[in-house]
């Protein structure tokens, strides 16, 4: 993984990038991104994923909210269309965590932020 997340994307570049749709937003989702993980190993996202990243992931559940929350991700968006559970999106409400998804693989989806100058 890259360390130095240099390519900064606003939100609404990176949502046009990845065609992802807003599934939760209260005004939460706002300023850039500079760095993105892609992962579904909850353990994975706490060692390696940074503070203000985009969290791509097809695990729905809360454990996924938990997990953003206590690394500070900015922002988490669902593959492959997926939609999570309603106990997730009332735990992102809870802790004004943005939700996306995208129809997407995470290879995909992955590819087309790498082409456009995004790095882990």
């Amino acid at each position: 993984m890259d360390s130095n997340c240099e390519k900064i994307l606003s939100i609404d570049e990176l949502i046009k990038i990845i065609d992802a749709s807003v599934l939760l937003d209260k005004g939460w989702l706002k300023g850039a991104i500079s760095c993105v993980y892609a992962s579904d190993l909850m353990s994975d996202i706490l060692s390696y994923s940074k503070p203000g990243s985009l969290l791509l992931t097809g695990l729905i559940n809360s454990q996924t909210v938990r997990t953003a929350e206590m690394v500070e991700i900015m922002a988490v968006c669902f593959v492959h269309g997926k939609l999570p559970h309603n106990e997730t999106i009332e735990l992102a409400q809870q802790n004004e965590l943005p939700l996306l998804t995208t129809k997407y693989s995470v290879f995909e989806a992955c590819g087309r932020l790498f082409a456009a100058g995004m790095r882990g």
